[in-house]
């Protein structure tokens, strides 16, 4: 039987803080987080930060939702989350997790669970590894249209009443060793939080604190927290008062980050890293999902690609190459996606294009291989520092492979995937 979660220790809040020591530091020092475990993956306490997405798939179409899972695991998608709105849906769990099992492997799964959910997360409990609720939603309050002011009887009756809804589902999942993800919404915060603090993050926050505290209370705290949004602004304010607030309580808890209905397309991505990497580069930040109007499998490599432009993650190849310029001696955009081409199925390697030697031994000096036009029709290719050889313009992108083999760091590319390596970090 499961040991009962213990209560989280202290963290320091000396002024040795991760923004502070950042800028003594090239690397990034992330927030000290107690471990929470979601299956055989474990968010916090300085593990990766953790790639997660959602199936858009009808929870009851069991082979379609096996596929979708299996499809975002596949590309490195490390927990997939699936809705439940009804107890069908819930049972349905049980199937799709064995038929996993059987025709593909094991993978992290989390129930989405919302309005008066109590009966629904507690079947649904029985089969994922971590149950996600929205306090705004899990006890819904109708709004009263004449309503001016919440009373502090009315304010804590409700309170009293989501404790006794919320009380049976941590005992569950506490007594099974599972986890449970406090997702709190911008967007759909409860008329009394709205009432009280007003549609602001302190409203956001404060939610999120209730619910932790009859968590607490009950000896439970496999406990992730998430405060999302669709305005970023408003997403990183309320994730940087978490963090504040949970400071001062003596609390630990990782944050799930996300900005919610990120829309689609460029804009979509640009939304979700300007969110998203600013808190991962302040230390804050324990497993993220990119929300897109896109196929789920869209949404990994903009993950991926955030953790590795901040050095959280080294799952591709990080390529180096100057803007151009006159003293460009090839066509620099067309030989990058030549090297590119070649190359980004390997894991970890940085590779440096430089138009010209002016910046290219200097600019790409932590790189692992350099590509550099050294006068017209000739390439210089470097390992590190180091220039190896000369070669002609056109055997260029051949030599440069030719190099990465001869130092035993070669993969031959997967022609079924294309897919960056699963778990590979820094």
């Amino acid at each position: 039987m499961p040991t009962l979660s213990s209560p989280p220790a202290p963290i320091s809040t000396s002024s040795d803080t991760p923004a502070e020591a950042a800028d003594f530091e090239t690397t990034i020092i992330r927030r000290k987080t107690r471990p929470v475990k979601v299956g055989d993956v474990t968010i916090g306490s300085g593990h990766p930060v953790v790639v997660q997405s959602m199936i858009n798939e009808d929870t009851l179409d069991i082979d379609g939702s096996v596929a979708g899972i299996r499809r975002l695991h596949e590309i490195g998608c490390e927990i997939v989350r699936v809705t439940v709105p009804s107890m069908a849906h819930a049972r349905a769990l049980a199937e799709i997790k064995d038929r996993l099992a059987k025709t593909y492997q094991t993978v992290p799964l989390v129930a989405d669970v919302h309005h008066n959910g109590m009966k629904i997360a507690l079947e649904v409990a029985k089969h994922v590894d971590k149950v996600r609720i929205n306090p705004g939603l899990y006890v819904f309050e109708k709004p009263a249209s004449d309503r001016t002011e919440y009373t502090q009887a009315e304010f804590d009756g409700i309170g009293a009443k989501i404790r006794e809804t919320l009380e049976p589902l941590v005992i569950s999942l506490r007594d099974q060793g599972k986890a449970m993800r406090i997702g709190v919404n911008h967007g759909s915060l409860a008329e009394r939080m709205l009432f009280t603090y007003g549609d602001t993050p302190e409203g956001m926050v404060e939610s999120a604190l209730e619910f932790i505290r009859i968590c607490e209370s009950l000896d439970f705290y496999n406990i992730v927290i998430s405060l999302k949004a669709s305005r970023v602004p408003v997403m990183l304010a309320a994730y940087r008062l978490m963090v504040k607030r949970m400071d001062e309580l003596g609390m630990s808890y990782p944050l799930h980050l996300g900005v919610t209905e990120a829309g689609d397309g460029e804009y979509g991505r640009i939304k979700s890293t300007a969110g998203i990497g600013t808190l991962l580069a302040m230390g804050i930040g324990d497993t993220i999902r990119v929300s897109l109007t896109e196929a789920p499998e869209k949404e990994i490599p903009v993950c991926y690609s955030i953790l590795q432009a901040l050095g959280l993650r080294k799952t591709m190849v990080e390529y180096v190459a100057c803007p151009s310029c006159g003293r460009t001696l090839f066509n620099l955009e067309e030989v990058l996606h030549k090297v590119r081409e070649a190359t980004s199925h390997l894991t970890g390697l940085d590779i440096a294009v430089m138009g010209c030697i002016v910046n290219g031994p200097g600019e790409m000096a932590d790189a692992d291989y350099g590509y550099v036009g050294k006068q017209p029709g000739t390439i210089a290719l470097y390992r590190g520092r180091e220039e190896i050889k000369r070669v002609p313009e056109a055997q260029g992108v051949e030599e440069l492979i030719n190099l990465i083999k001869g130092d035993g760091r070669w993969l031959e590319p997967d022609t079924e995937t294309t897919a960056a390596p699963v778990g590979a970090t820094v």
